[in-house]
């Protein structure tokens, strides 16, 4: 279907300032790839639909198109008009309105908006649709970011240390909590489903806008690889990442096995039998067999050490990259003596 823009549609920044619910009327597939976080999917067009329609614009020009798009969805009239009144009802004592937007801000938001506006809920309608939103969204890993990483070996607590962070000055952004997954081979263990890609980078995006909105002056971020699991962090801001300071965390062997022990052991053995098998090749067949035989015997300590030298020299390989780099000793503190270490901790200006 064909969308142009019209004079009622509002640009990405007045858009973005207003506080009333977003409706995505997109497909669900188009939906599902990547939406705009917050908002919800009441799709004027099945996926069945959309394709159909598309068709008929390719094949029978943009009027056919109209027309097979009016006659599927008047049907729907009675059933789109119930989402409407319950969305809106959700938000009592807020203004009826709606904040709406399609792929490109033209016909399916339009036709959504009217159909809204006549049963007395005021809209804004996204001008340049989800386009615009994507585009924000890549400028704003383009930008010059203060950006300062938390690195360690695996079991150091980096996340954890990195998620109780409070303090005015530093704003702090936890990538695996967005991608749902800890970037290795067993990052996805007790984890919710990823979001795709592009739903990471919408999140993400919205993350650095609100530390534009605060106090803070930098941004810390834990040391990662470019990708968790099938998210990929932005190349803008993995270049950057890439350069950026790191604060190193150093904890005796023993902490980091037992932080390790109570992460994983949770998991069931054939999952974590699975992620040893898909790294076996980099660990050898010895370490390997010994990792799945202390996992059958569940000596999660010893199935922990038989991996721990693969990963520490994954860690001292991508180290030897970064030249600007502080270490800091917490063996043996808490996560509040942690923290308050760190931020005590005189390091180098950004």
């Amino acid at each position: 279907m064909s969308e142009k823009p019209t004079n009622s549609s509002y640009p990405l920044t007045v858009f973005r300032n207003l506080t009333s619910q977003i409706v995505d009327v997109r497909s669900p597939i188009e939906f599902s790839k990547g939406h705009w976080p917050g908002a919800i999917n009441i799709p004027l067009f099945t996926d069945m639909e959309r394709e159909l329609i598309g068709k008929t614009y390719k094949r029978e020009g943009r009027l056919k198109a109209i027309l097979k798009g009016l006659k599927l969805t008047l049907p729907k009239t009675t059933n789109l008009v119930d989402q409407i009144s319950d969305t809106v009802s959700k938000k009592a004592g807020l203004t009826k309105s709606l904040r709406i937007y399609c792929w490109r801000g033209g016909m399916r938001s339009n036709a959504f908006g009217w159909l809204a506006r006549k049963n007395g809920i005021e809209t804004y309608i996204l001008k340049d649709g989800y386009k615009s939103y994507r585009r924000w969204v890549l400028n704003q890993f383009e930008a010059d970011l203060p950006l300062r990483l938390l690195g360690g070996k695996t079991g150091t607590g980096k996340t954890d240390l990195l998620n109780q962070i409070n303090s005015k000055s530093i704003y702090s952004i936890d990538l695996e909590g967005l991608a749902n997954h800890r970037g290795s081979s067993f990052g996805s263990l007790g984890m919710k489903a990823q979001p795709s890609t592009q739903q990471f980078e919408n999140s993400l995006a919205e993350k650095i806008d609100e530390f534009y909105s605060s106090n803070a002056n930098e941004i810390w971020l834990e040391a990662e690889s470019s990708n968790l699991g099938k998210c990929r962090i932005p190349i803008g801001l993995h270049t950057k990442m890439k350069k950026a300071p790191i604060l190193e965390i150093l904890r005796t062997e023993n902490e980091r096995i037992n932080n390790l022990v109570s992460v994983y052991s949770q998991n069931s053995q054939s999952e974590l039998k699975d992620a040893v098998n898909r790294i076996s090749k980099r660990l050898g067949p010895i370490r390997t067999k010994e990792a799945i035989v202390a996992i059958e015997e569940k000596n999660w300590s010893k199935a922990c050490l038989a991996m721990l030298d693969y990963y520490d020299r994954c860690y001292d390989y991508e180290l030897q990259k970064n030249r600007n780099l502080n270490s800091i000793d917490l063996s043996g503190l808490s996560i509040e003596l942690s923290l308050e270490k760190i931020l005590n901790e005189n390091l180098n200006p950004l």
